[in-house]
């Protein structure tokens, strides 16, 4: 799969924001789901330049987002569109990501943060090299729920 990864725009994020909707339990994970995410994801100035979009050729069909959280570390967010997942494009998907911030950024770990019950999200970081580090609880989607906090760390040059 031949991906680019390019800054956000707001007609983008709009679209993102309003259009993609999961089945449940992934629910969870729409962005009308936490006012506050919600608001954070539609202003351009809150997103600063941290967002990319994922194309295929002319087609949106996911992005990440890469906001630095210590030295050479990178805590990355990402979503790939609702009718892509859960069909085996999440490792090329989530490879091209890792490879964009390899290329730009150079950091020495990536980490993240997955809600528990997205197995399927955590068997797929994991078969990647992430590894978890902790579980923590995080209020959001109006509740108090528990997430895993993984680490990738990347190769030495």
């Amino acid at each position: 799969m031949s991906y680019i990864l390019q800054p956000m725009t707001q007609e983008q994020a709009e679209d993102i924001a309003y259009n993609w909707h999961y089945e449940e339990p992934y629910s969870f994970y729409n962005m009308e789901a936490d006012e506050e995410d919600l608001e954070e994801f539609l202003d351009p100035v809150s997103r600063k330049d941290e967002y990319y979009v994922v194309m295929e050729k002319e087609k949106l069909i996911g992005f990440f987002s890469f906001t630095l959280v210590a030295p050479q570390v990178f805590d990355i967010g990402l979503g790939m569109q609702p009718n892509l997942t859960g069909r085996g494009k999440g490792i090329d998907f989530l490879k091209a990501g890792l490879q964009f911030a390899q290329s730009r950024f150079k950091p020495a770990a990536i980490t993240l943060s997955v809600a528990t019950f997205n197995k399927r999200a955590i068997a797929l970081y994991k078969q990647i090299g992430f590894k978890e580090l902790e579980t923590f609880n995080q209020t959001t989607n109006g509740g108090s729920y528990e997430f895993v906090k993984m680490l990738y760390e990347t190769a030495k040059e």
